[in-house]
């Protein structure tokens, strides 16, 4: 098996594996609880460096085109009043 992580020592990413192997199904959807949850976080600070005067709703909005796809995520939330507005003053 490869390694996973190439600044890791072989001896302490086998450790690592076995604690995963070991770990109750519980304990397992906790960690990808958590995984998801630091994803998300990182998105959204990513979205608001790129739009800083955009709103806590515009930015979940942006959050859910970027998670769902923008096609579901229209189906989901409606049309992105953002994008809308955007595309408006692009056509002026």
């Amino acid at each position: 098996m490869s390694p996973l992580y190439s600044d890791t020592h072989p001896k302490i990413e086998q450790m690592q594996i076995e604690l995963w192997r070991q770990a109750s199904p519980t304990r397992k959807m906790h960690m990808l609880a958590q995984l998801n949850a630091s994803a998300r976080i990182l998105a959204l600070a990513g979205l608001r460096s790129r739009y800083p005067d955009a709103t806590e709703i515009e930015l979940r909005r942006r959050l859910a085109d970027i998670l769902l796809g923008e096609e579901l995520a229209r189906k989901v939330y409606g049309e992105n009043e953002t994008k809308l507005e955007s595309s408006i003053s692009a056509a002026d």
